[in-house]
């Protein structure tokens, strides 16, 4: 008996496709649109790493230093939004009308889709930490009459500097200053509003970008058919929206959408050992009880090891060269016979699961791609698995007659198919 394959392959997304999706930073009259990219590429060499990479190119403080953001498990990106003041800033001006922002830490959802399918997986993203650079009407020297830049920013805002907001905010490690300007990052939990006040009079101010430091939580690739997935994420800005910096100082764009590309990269490999796809069928301890004692056999069977590369979830069945129910025939060429039928099932191996969570042994297989699902716990790279090969005992009797020479032989395909 022959068997092949079908379906067996190894395959990747379109590259090309992913970076045709869009430009990675545009803006029109009343938004700012960031590109969010991340990736699934399947690793031999580190098999229980099975999520994704964050593949947007990072700027603005968390671009700068990164180890400062990641000790609080942020990324980053700085994006073209600018702030300016509709009025002087006051001493002693109420939160809303001085120097603030509200930080929306919490995690929002947003669902991505295949763009081919529309199977759809959940994104979360939290903003937890906004970054700045402030440019002031004057020099601080100029507004403070303090003798040096350094001595100027921190006396404008009542000696403590634009470096440290207002609790419960705190700032990150690194800052800088010039004449007119100053550049700092600052965090908070959810909803935080972080605010300085000042301590002399700012005739008008601006901010000149906007430094987002974010967190990422993806899907299960695992779960997650290859192809490329989209989805939108928008945050309003100005008074009262997701990041407000007050009533004074408004934004020249009204939201700020956050387009995300997922792209998944899936493996499915089966490799036979040579000659492995030639199945012979006999007893158990082999051929001698019969031909010596006319004992006949309890079943004729075939273990068939292979190896199984996977990332993906994959459904598993058969076809057969002379038909069957749940089964393939075999044909016995002199007389046109195809009564016995080989029986399929197999063993996957370790961290794979059926599509009730449990391990998968001996696992009939059918005609039909509907009756299996396997899903891995981790990437799978050249593991073992069984195919079991087996004709039952209520076929023996008509397969061996005493003194009858008969030769039964059948092709079977075997599919393993990841699109599920």
């Amino acid at each position: 008996m022959k068997f092949s394959f079908g379906k067996n392959r190894t395959f990747t997304s379109n590259s090309a496709f992913v970076w045709g999706l869009g430009a990675m930073l545009s803006t029109t009259a009343h938004a700012v649109t960031q590109e969010m990219r991340a990736s699934f590429i399947p690793d031999p060499g580190r098999p229980q790493n099975n999520a994704f990479v964050d593949q947007t190119p990072q700027s603005g403080y968390c671009g700068t230093y990164v180890a400062d953001c990641k000790a609080h498990n942020l990324s980053g990106v700085r994006l073209p939004l600018r702030f300016s003041s509709v009025r002087s800033i006051e001493p002693g001006a109420t939160v809303r009308n001085g120097a603030m922002f509200k930080i929306p830490n919490q995690w929002r959802s947003l669902t991505v889709k295949h763009v081919a399918t529309g199977e759809a997986a959940t994104v979360e993203m939290r903003i937890g930490g906004v970054g700045t650079q402030y440019v002031l009407s004057d020099t601080a020297v100029n507004l403070t009459g303090a003798a040096n830049d350094q001595q100027a920013h921190n006396e404008l805002w009542g000696g403590r500097g634009w470096w440290f907001p207002s609790r419960p905010c705190d700032a990150g490690a690194m800052s800088a200053h010039g004449p007119n300007f100053y550049r700092s990052f600052w965090r908070g939990p959810a909803e935080a509003v972080c605010s300085k006040e000042a301590a002399f009079r700012i005739p008008w101010m601006s901010y000149d970008y906007l430094d987002v430091g974010y967190e990422l939580r993806t899907p299960n690739p695992l779960a997650m058919s290859a192809g490329v997935y989209t989805g939108e994420l928008t945050y309003g800005t100005g008074p009262g929206q997701d990041i407000d910096a007050g009533d004074n100082l408004l934004p020249d764009n009204s939201t700020i959408t956050f387009r995300f590309v997922l792209d998944v990269q899936h493996v499915l490999k089966v490799d036979l050992p040579p000659g492995g796809s030639r199945i012979e069928l006999v007893p158990q301890g082999g051929w001698q009880a019969w031909l010596q004692e006319g004992r006949r056999p309890v079943r004729l069977f075939r273990d068939q090891t292979f190896n199984l590369s996977t990332s993906s979830r994959f459904r598993m069945s058969f076809e057969c060269q002379f038909g069957g129910v749940g089964a393939c025939s075999l044909r016995d060429p002199e007389s046109g016979s195809t009564f016995p039928q080989v029986y399929l099932s197999v063993s996957l191996p370790h961290g794979i699961t059926d599509a009730a969570g449990q391990p998968v042994k001996h696992k009939r297989l059918t005609e039909r791609p509907t009756d299996t699902l396997f899903q891995p716990g981790a990437y799978v790279d050249r593991a073992p698995g069984v195919l079991h090969f087996e004709v039952p005992s209520h076929y023996m009797e008509h397969m061996l007659q005493p003194g009858q020479a008969k030769h039964y032989a059948g092709s079977v395909t075997v599919i393993w198919d990841s699109e599920v």
